[in-house]
């Protein structure tokens, strides 16, 4: 880190990021495109649903198409984070899903869109996600400084949610007024925006170092998996949130065909209770940094996820008409949980990664975290389709009660606070 960067962080308190000119147009930036990608999230299944006339398990492929990246290229993508400027590598990745996003309504004006169109595009958007999502991480720390990680990532949770509730809501009124292709030009526009709320930061970014002979690529993926596999507790947290992952992931690739084919919901139904259920997590991401205070950080990573299970029992229980509500309130409580928990995780793992290794680390986390997710789509779309897609949300939820244990019993629970240094 530079020491015009280091001096900022230091001389700075925690509260003022509220006043930290850089961090704040970051943080509205990817709020509207956090509002856009959860307007797609909505539209994307129903655009498969009620356009291609879609089944169960075509819309489990969907699902996996976009989150199958992760598993193919966050590694090799971790080295090439830690060799470029990070922020510049942001704004092309949202460039590329600007257009990317903006091909589905074309399409459906031209009357040539396809499945096969649908898949590449959700395919090629996760690319360019998994590269974004691991730079984003990395850049953070250089922006914000260590001591400010677990406020800045509460309130970046806080977006998530806070997008979750305008963009679905909102997704759905489009749906319901354009239609559910045309919906997607929202997402384009909002890739937009935060590519240029990206340019507009003027806070330098460290130069990466350049390693002094030209090493294999191999090689220096090994050296984020060694790290991320030989700490204690940072591959406890890893393999914890990709068990959940996968049973959250059959949750995702179902919720959808659950809401209007079981439950018989209308799409403004879908955008409110899904968007409802953002409220919670907008809550969480507020309450974040006051609940580390008063519970420790480390503490808030383990003690919230023991109630994941809890939560998501909720969602099967519901039956069509009043009772639909069960799945918003199963949601809301599975995002204050989700919230507080990444909070603390991810300011853990920013924290005790030497700075050369961000990219790698994060490459190698969301390689094993999300690489489950395209399995989890997977067999949710195939098990809903043969077993039901009820009782496969009851699997989802018994299935979370299993992830916590790998962290309720690691050295994690020794901790107080997520260490500053």
């Amino acid at each position: 880190m530079t020491t015009a960067v280091t001096t900022e962080t230091q001389e700075t308190s925690p509260q003022s990021l509220w006043r930290h000119r850089d961090f704040m147009l970051l943080w509205s930036g990817q709020t509207v495109s956090e509002v856009g990608s959860n307007i797609t999230q909505l539209t994307l299944p129903l655009v498969a649903l009620l356009m291609l006339d879609a089944t169960t398990f075509e819309v489990g492929l969907l699902t996996a198409a976009t989150t199958l990246p992760f598993l193919l290229v966050a590694l090799p993508a971790g080295p090439v984070v830690d060799r470029v400027m990070k922020r510049r590598l942001m704004v092309w990745c949202d460039i590329g899903r600007m257009v990317l996003a903006a091909s589905i309504p074309v399409a459906a004006v031209l009357d040539v869109l396809t499945l096969v169109q649908l898949y590449l595009v959700a395919l090629a958007m996760g690319v360019l996600s998994v590269f974004f999502a691991i730079a984003y991480q990395s850049y953070l720390p250089s922006l914000v400084g260590k001591d400010q990680l677990v406020d800045a990532n509460g309130k970046l949770g806080a977006t998530q949610s806070f997008a979750q509730l305008t963009g679905s809501s909102f997704g759905g009124a489009l749906v319901t007024l354009l239609g559910a292709a045309k919906a997607m030009a929202a997402d384009a526009l909002s890739f937009g925006i935060s590519a240029l709320t990206l340019v507009l930061i003027r806070t330098p970014e460290p130069t990466p170092e350049r390693p002094a002979e030209k090493r294999r690529l191999r090689t220096e993926i090994a050296e984020g998996l060694r790290f991320v596999v030989g700490h204690p507790i940072l591959r406890k947290l890893v393999a914890s949130t990709a068990v959940s992952n996968f049973f959250g992931t059959i949750v995702l690739s179902l919720q959808t065909v659950y809401l209007v084919r079981e439950l018989k919901a209308e799409p403004w139904v879908i955008g409110l209770v899904m968007g409802g259920s953002a409220v919670g997590g907008l809550a969480g991401g507020l309450i974040a940094n006051w609940v580390g205070k008063k519970i420790g950080t480390a503490r808030m990573i383990w003690l919230p996820a023991l109630c994941f299970g809890w939560a998501g029992l909720l969602i099967p229980a519901a039956q069509p008409g009043w009772s639909t509500v069960l799945v918003a309130v199963g949601m809301t409580m599975l995002m204050v949980i989700f919230v507080l928990y990444n909070s603390s995780q991810v300011s853990y793992r920013q924290t005790i990664t030497p700075p050369e290794l961000l990219g790698r680390m994060n490459a190698s986390v969301r390689w094993i975290m999300w690489g489950t997710m395209p399995l989890g789509a997977l067999a949710g779309g195939a098990l809903g389709t043969y077993v039901g897609v009820r009782p496969m949300l009851t699997v989802s939820a018994l299935g979370d009660w299993l992830a916590v244990l790998f962290i309720v019993f690691s050295p994690l629970r020794k901790l107080r606070d997520v260490p500053k240094e």
